[in-house]
């Protein structure tokens, strides 16, 4: 195990309780922070699925009322009056025969890709460059539009989205802002996380889907939190 640095063990000390509310533990996050950079703040979610099932995984999009804190480059796969328009809606990259083989090389330089329908048989080939990465365009996210919804796929995309999906342990690791954001901001974010990751709880599993919920600095230490405040900020309950 890696040894935790002073500064760590120090302000670990500062976590009282074995769980905390959403905004108890929105405001210690930030006030936890001790470093000289806007860290991102997380959410992570351990659940009872088992991601070895296709019937029990989870890959889904949450919309972050106030982003992401971080700016989001756009890459889109898109020809004719659809590429003009994808490039008039803000898009960073349109694709065209020298990005795909950059792609092909290794680059990835953005964050994410949307594809009209009609360019996915051509980038099906680019499947094991973005697919690994998580960057592969998928109705499923949201990012296979229609010519007509382009320029509002680009918006939603620069605001921020969090993808939501099962690694390898069944955990569910999200950037839900940072430590400059508004305490407000945070949980309007991490209400729409956590909404959305109780409303893909797949039909298969049996009894509970998550196991437990913390949140975190880049930097700081794991807080732990009450899943029934969670619940109630998610419902929208106080």
């Amino acid at each position: 195990m890696a040894k935790q640095s002073k500064r760590y063990l120090e302000i670990s000390k500062e976590i009282q309780s074995s769980e905390y509310t959403p905004n108890e533990a929105v405001d210690l996050a930030k006030k936890l922070s001790k470093v000289k950079f806007d860290e991102a703040v997380e959410l992570h979610v351990s659940t009872n699925a088992d991601p070895k099932q296709a019937d029990q995984n989870l890959r889904e999009v949450a919309e972050l009322p106030h982003g992401t804190g971080k700016d989001v480059r756009v890459l889109v796969f898109a020809q004719g009056d659809d590429a003009r328009i994808a490039e008039d809606a803000g898009a960073d990259y349109i694709s065209d025969d020298e990005l795909v083989k950059k792609i092909e090389a290794g680059w990835a330089d953005f964050d994410v890709a949307i594809a009209t329908p009609d360019q996915m048989p051509k980038i099906g080939k680019l499947g094991r460059y973005l697919g690994r990465k998580g960057l592969m365009p998928n109705p499923r996210t949201g990012t296979v539009v229609q010519p007509e919804n382009i320029s509002s796929a680009i918006d939603s995309a620069k605001k921020g989205r969090a993808e939501i999906k099962l690694d390898k342990g069944a955990n569910i690791h999200v950037r839900i802002g940072t430590v400059k954001f508004e305490s407000n901001q945070l949980l309007d974010n991490l209400s729409s996380v956590y909404s959305t990751i109780i409303r893909a709880r797949p039909d298969s599993i049996k009894g509970a889907l998550v196991k437990n919920v913390s949140m975190c600095t880049t930097m700081g230490p794991s807080i732990r939190l009450s899943q029934t405040e969670l619940e109630k900020l998610a419902s929208g309950s106080k």
